[in-house]
């Protein structure tokens, strides 16, 4: 008989076997229970049976050193009995090389969602913004973005490229999806990928800002633009990057969700495991509540709603006028909105050159 207080919960079933807070696999996640009763783990203590392609293992250990109040509750007798089952040494993650990186960082000119966003805040403030965010040009397909994910090491775990409407700004969907991913452009076969979030290496920049937290690369672009009193990233998508590995880099901050319309369910469902590693969360859930059919089809965002204000007018009383949603963002959050260019003429958009970066 067992010795140890926490083991991994027996197999019982099917229902003794749960999806994977990493890879996300379904009934191969096995969670530690306290054989004495005292305490229930959150749903991210436990162990991946994927020991090679994932190697999640997140101990009872590693919870109480980032919990020590609950720790305070047991005596060491109880960690002395607890050794873990089997230690799976994770695989290491891999990174794309930074000179693949710097020689993306050039040609926007050709860069077909620089020339949208051109059109919208004028060059200088569009080319701040990407450098900023670590955005490149690809010419896997003519005029195409590269989003590197860049850790808070300042290590690109990869990039997506995606292609746009230089027009629009929407993202070119035919005839198939024009999204993609560096590592794979690049066959790296064996390539561990751990994504993080889109613009997680700001966050050691500034740790006294807000963080405001997106589906889509691109809004955290445009968002930042009109809303700087956020620091602005994305999670890649309505499922990405909501897993313990990821979230940990957001401990102790103060963070707002603005999912997409359609998303707003799945994310407040997160929300509990963001708040069991400390992050202060709240929730946006004016423009789901409020937005027409017609904007529910579409799959608007905040970007949507952003874009439909002119930079060089009275910034606040335009979006309030225009987006009565914002009101009650900037009312909720106590914003102050920063008037942006002050009416400078936005400078014209160069013609694409035929340069760029293909991976």
């Amino acid at each position: 008989m067992s010795t140890h207080r926490f083991i991994l919960e027996p197999y019982k079933g099917v229902s003794t076997r749960h999806t994977c807070p990493d890879c996300h696999r379904q009934r191969c996640f096995s969670k530690y229970i306290d054989t004495e009763k005292q305490i229930k783990f959150p749903e991210y203590v436990g162990r991946c049976d994927h020991e090679q392609k994932c190697g999640y293992h997140f101990t009872p250990r590693d919870y109480f050193e980032q919990n020590p109040s609950e720790k305070e509750k047991f005596t060491e007798d109880s960690f002395r009995s607890y050794t873990p089952i089997k230690e799976v040494q994770p695989i290491a993650t891999s990174y794309i090389d930074l000179d693949i990186v710097n020689q993306s960082l050039r040609s926007y000119p050709a860069n077909k969602l620089f020339q949208f966003l051109s059109a919208q805040f004028g060059e200088t403030e569009t080319l701040k913004l990407m450098k900023r965010y670590k955005v490149g040009t690809s010419k896997y397909w003519d005029g195409a973005t590269v989003f590197w994910q860049t850790d808070n090491q300042n290590k690109i775990r990869t990039g997506k490229i995606m292609l746009y409407n230089s027009e629009t700004g929407k993202r070119i969907k035919e005839p198939y999806n024009h999204v993609t991913w560096v590592h794979s452009v690049l066959h790296k076969g064996d390539y561990n990928l751990k994504q993080c979030f889109f613009g997680e290496h700001l966050l050691p920049e500034d740790k006294s800002r807000p963080v405001a937290l997106v589906e889509s690369e691109k809004t955290t672009l445009i968002a930042s633009y009109y809303l700087p009193q956020f620091l602005w990233i994305a999670s890649g998508g309505k499922n990405g990057c909501f897993n313990a590995n990821s979230l940990s880099v957001l401990a102790g901050r103060s963070v707002v969700l603005f999912p997409d319309l359609g998303a707003t369910d799945y994310w407040q469902s997160k929300i509990g495991l963001m708040k069991s590693y400390g992050i202060k969360v709240q929730m946006f859930d004016y423009l789901e509540a409020n937005a027409t059919e017609n904007e529910r089809k579409e799959g608007y965002d905040i970007a949507d709603y952003l874009l439909k204000v002119k930079p060089d007018e009275a910034i606040l009383q335009q979006m309030i006028r225009m987006n009565p949603a914002l009101k009650i963002l900037i009312k909720t959050f106590d914003l102050k909105l920063i008037s942006i260019q002050q009416g400078t003429p936005q400078p014209k958009v160069s013609p694409p050159k035929k340069r760029g970066f293909r991976l």
